[in-house]
């Protein structure tokens, strides 16, 4: 029950009691974590740390208890707690047999054929089955299912890899004024900060003032200079709901030390992959919206390009004409993505998810290819690596 990984927490020092580590063993019995190493860190981090001074004791001795494990399996986690805690099901195994029948359609347009005939053909709701549109089967249509690809009517994202999606989806803004939890990531932001003697003089230069006047031998002799000015512009473009909404509170870590960081700073949203219109409002996302083409117009080719998502998505949003989940694109949004990038001098893309997983997905590998590599995963290093690039 935990108590091997609670003695590695007590040997890196970690101020952790035998009261909080009950709370987090009732915290899994009601099932808010299950088979999911990342999401178990949070919910283990929470419960078991009170003061953030300890949270770098506490990722040492998580990393070397869990060394080497990818997912929280049934089989580790029946090790740790009793079968009888197990309460949630596992979703849905296929068989081979069963994940070789789920074959692609083969194109967005044949998708939405088949979809318009079941439509007509339906007669009653459907549960579980493989054809017509329904909840948590394995047909291309509905909710909660096993299908790869294909349309999702109504509820949470489970697979991120709908091609399209049918419902009212309210997304939120990020908030510029949260205190941030991370305070690297300002020190890595201002790898990109540059600046240069501009203007009139009005600022005292204390150190040409001291050297003068210890030349006179006392007699105070003041020297001016320009003032110090930050000249770098930034663009930052946030991917925003679905399946971006995990990563919330890291997006408003960043977006807050970038507001600090940067004088001269534009932010958009945009959700899942960049099209003809991006917004600065997501309750107006829809009624004002700013044209990407005024974008490249207006900002000039110096002002450095920060996109944010986890590119994960179905590959049509990307590559297809009307691949958007939530609108008819009349052009790819890869064409306007090639737009943006022919346009700025430089730009790179921050993702969130791990970048041990970015070739599994075919999506994420598309959006890579179109930046030319310069996807750096949104950690410190990551940070730094692209602001790092974007300062050359």
């Amino acid at each position: 029950m935990l108590i091997n990984f609670f003695f590695t927490l007590r040997e890196f020092k970690v101020p952790t009691t035998i009261r909080e580590l009950l709370d987090l063993i009732n915290a899994l019995e009601h099932g808010l974590v299950y088979a999911n190493v990342e999401e178990f860190y949070l919910l283990s981090r929470t419960v078991l740390v009170k003061d953030e001074r300890h949270f770098d004791k506490f990722d040492k001795a998580f990393a070397k208890y869990f060394e080497g494990i990818d997912a929280l399996t049934p089989e580790l986690l029946s090790k740790a707690i009793p079968d009888e805690w197990l309460r949630k099901a596992l979703e849905k195994n296929l068989t081979p047999e069963e994940l070789a029948e789920l074959q692609k359609m083969g194109s967005l347009e044949k998708l939405m054929e088949e979809f318009r005939k079941r439509l007509e053909e339906q007669e009653k709701r459907h549960q579980g089955g493989n054809k017509m549109v329904g909840t948590g089967g394995t047909s291309p249509y509905g909710a909660f299912g096993a299908n790869p690809e294909g349309i999702r009517l109504a509820g949470e994202s489970r697979n991120k890899r709908a091609a399209k999606v049918w419902e009212k989806r309210e997304f939120r803004n990020l908030d510029d004024s949260v205190a941030l939890g991370i305070r690297n990531i300002k020190v890595a932001l201002r790898r990109l900060r540059r600046f240069a003697r501009t203007g009139v003089e009005e600022e005292l230069d204390v150190d040409d003032t001291i050297r003068a006047t210890a030349h006179k031998a006392g007699l105070l002799d003041i020297k001016m200079r320009p003032e110090r000015k930050n000249k770098v512009k930034v663009l930052l473009f946030f991917d925003v709901g679905g399946s971006m909404d995990p990563y919330i509170k890291i997006c408003e870590e960043l977006f807050s030390a970038a507001r600090t960081e940067f004088k001269h700073m534009e932010y958009f949203y945009f959700h899942n992959f960049i099209y003809e219109g991006v917004w600065k409002d997501n309750a107006r996302r829809w009624s004002e919206r700013t044209s990407v083409h005024d974008i490249i117009h207006k900002y000039g080719r110096d002002y450095r390009v920060v996109f944010v998502g986890d590119a994960t998505m179905s590959p049509y949003e990307v590559m297809a004409v009307g691949g958007s989940v939530e609108h008819f694109n009349e052009e790819p949004g890869a064409v306007w993505m090639q737009r943006l990038n022919h346009h700025f001098e430089k730009s790179v893309w921050l993702n969130p998810e791990s970048e041990k997983s970015w070739n599994g997905t075919q999506s994420v590998v598309q959006v890579r290819q179109l930046m030319e590599n310069r996807m750096y995963p949104l950690t410190i290093k990551g940070i730094e690596d692209g602001m790092r690039y974007l300062s050359r």
